[in-house]
């Protein structure tokens, strides 16, 4: 979440004046997250998350989003509910922009990462896996290897302003990760970016799932290590055994994975790391002017890449299969 649009309290309550949430108390724009603008809002009825689609995410494809979601929580997973005005409109329009309002779900995100957070986070992901394979709606992943290239190239005069060669590394990779992808695993809707900013605690109980505005149809090995990443290795880019032990072996008990599923295990850590390092260096070096954003720091990823890159077998993960 983040906040690039300024919106103001006599916007606000004009907005609110076609729903049935309540008069506006207050409001805070949440400056966490990297893509679209967020408001938390506060009415005589409740607490709800005001949501202005910015960047990557289509406008088109957002009933994909909301039916997802909708999906999902009908299958006992907590996401926000997404709510309709009086003329049962659920999206809407917001200075320009396509703009959405949703319930606000309970808990905080872990700022520090334990084993049972990874556990939590990979009983959920498997359940998500499992429950998203009869949603029937489907779209295709606009996140996937073409936009990494094109968003890396377009930063080669300046990536190495970070660390000397590391355009050249980024390419090599590139051509790697294009030659070898792997083929004819399982596919579904998945997140695609369930890090742990976007997965509520309430203690040391799952309490919600956010930010579904890259989810999509695409391998789920791949949404397996896109999620793995974030929450197994530390902020420094070291991987944390036990969490990745218990991440990994906790999905395999809901959602066993098959022999070719668990070999390119390590293969799309390597993809899930560029795809990180690919916006994360973008926007590092294209910093939205006035926005109420925290860029994050290409750099962690670039070692998490880097240990993808050594991994000789799944116990270097810590998994031993159970």
């Amino acid at each position: 979440m983040a906040v690039y649009t300024q919106i103001t309290e006599d916007t606000l309550k004009s907005t609110l004046a076609r729903f049935d949430l309540g008069s506006l108390q207050s409001f805070e724009g949440i400056a966490e997250g990297v893509e679209n603008s967020n408001y938390r809002l506060t009415t005589d009825k409740g607490k709800y998350v005001l949501t202005i689609i910015e960047k990557r995410a289509n406008p088109e494809e957002l009933p994909f989003y909301i039916g997802f979601m909708e999906h999902l929580r009908l299958k006992g997973i907590p996401t926000a509910a997404v709510k309709s005005d009086r003329d049962g409109r659920n999206i809407f329009t917001l200075d320009g922009k396509p703009a959405l309002i949703s319930e606000f779900l309970e808990g905080a995100w872990p700022r520090d990462i334990y084993v049972h957070h990874c556990q939590a986070a990979g009983e959920t992901l498997a359940i998500m896996h499992r429950a998203g394979h009869d949603f029937k709606m489907k779209r295709k992943n606009t996140m996937g290897f073409p936009a990494w290239k094109s968003l890396i190239h377009a930063c080669q005069g300046r990536a190495d302003e970070l660390e000397p060669g590391l355009f050249e590394l980024l390419d090599t990779e590139l051509d790697y990760l294009e030659h070898n992808w792997p083929k004819f695993l399982p596919k579904g809707a998945i997140h695609a970016d369930l890090f742990p900013d976007n997965v509520f605690f309430t203690d040391e109980k799952l309490t919600g799932i956010i930010d579904f505005y890259f989810a999509c149809w695409d391998t789920l090995a791949y949404d397996l290590m896109l999620t793995f990443n974030p929450w197994c290795f530390d902020w420094k880019g070291d991987l944390d055994m036990a969490r990745a032990k218990a991440f990994l072996e906790t999905y395999n008990k809901i959602r066993p994975m098959s022999k070719n599923e668990l070999k390119a295990l390590p293969f799309f850590g390597r993809a899930a790391a560029m795809r990180i390092i690919a916006t994360r260096l973008y926007d590092w070096l294209n910093p939205v002017e006035g926005a109420l954003v925290r860029a994050k720091d290409p750099l962690e990823h670039v070692k998490i890449l880097r240990y993808h890159q050594k991994v000789v077998s799944l116990v270097d993960y810590g998994f031993t299969g159970q």
